[in-house]
């Protein structure tokens, strides 16, 4: 599934980061955080790897 905005295909790219041991675990907030608890090293690739032309910054939630 790739990610449907800007913000979430950033957060990928962070959380795959940690994953690997680029950057260190204690430096992910929020959304790449949960994302690197939650998800497969397959998961964050799809994500960090969608191509962010055409999406929108943020995905507005429909509360």
């Amino acid at each position: 599934m790739p990610a449907q905005s800007k913000a979430q295909q950033r957060a990928a790219g962070a959380a795959l980061s940690a994953k690997r041991g680029e950057t260190k675990v204690g430096d992910l907030k929020g959304a790449s955080k949960d994302m690197y608890d939650s998800m497969t090293e397959e998961e964050l690739e799809d994500y960090a790897s969608t191509d962010h032309d055409g999406l929108p910054d943020k995905v507005e939630d429909d509360d």
